[in-house]
């Protein structure tokens, strides 16, 4: 059973409705005993790093995540501010992450786009993917994925970064650290692509 993060932001009921078309059991729900009973996580992302940190705090899932994925392995997937947290830090935020890939989230330089709007990333584009990540099986790079966002997670260590967005300069739009990934695009505004990510995350 997927379960999705509800801390009151993100886009949770199309992520439900895709795992209901694709006939995958899910819960959503901001109750950490519950959500301590599904087998992989989805932290869906809408808002501001410290606010989404304090509302995960608030409601008591941040130690329930610690040991359903860090110490016992469970799968995460984390969406947008969702990914973004997944950092240690932002420079959007004075607080803390959850520190699950080692990293520091960062804003786009507007000084080297030449698209308007320069700032926020807003609407298509395409992707590069590694090389050997089943995450991206019938995904199509060249359609890419729908993004929104003015900052960027700044991974320590390249080997975490599994697809990278050209916006300015090279960016990197997905991550992985053994069972934790990350996606700055939004897959569930994202048709066929993020139908595809979405059930290849629940199949990995």
């Amino acid at each position: 059973m997927i379960g999705i993060v509800d801390y009151g932001s993100g886009n949770i009921a199309a992520i439900a409705n895709i795992y209901k078309h694709l006939r995958v059991p899910c819960l959503a729900s901001g109750d950490p005993e519950l959500l301590a009973k599904a087998d992989r996580y989805i932290l869906p992302g809408v808002g501001a790093f410290d606010t989404v940190m304090n509302d995960l705090s608030k409601l008591g899932i941040i130690d329930m995540l610690n040991d359903e994925v860090i110490r016992k392995g469970k799968m995460a997937m984390g969406i947008c501010v969702g990914m973004q947290i997944l950092a240690g830090s932002s420079e959007e935020g004075a607080g803390s992450g959850l520190g699950w890939i080692p990293g520091r989230v960062r804003r786009i330089d507007a000084s080297r786009l030449n698209r308007a709007p320069k700032l926020p990333h807003m609407g298509w584009n395409s992707i590069r993917p590694a090389d050997g990540q089943p995450i991206f099986a019938d995904v199509d790079a060249d359609r890419g994925f729908y993004f929104l966002h003015s900052y960027y997670f700044d991974a320590e260590s390249t080997d975490d970064v599994i697809a990278t967005v050209s916006y300015g300069r090279e960016l990197a739009c997905g991550v992985r650290r053994k069972n934790v990934f990350g996606f700055q695009f939004h897959p569930e505004k994202s048709h066929g692509n993020g139908l595809a990510i979405f059930k290849n995350f629940a199949e990995i």
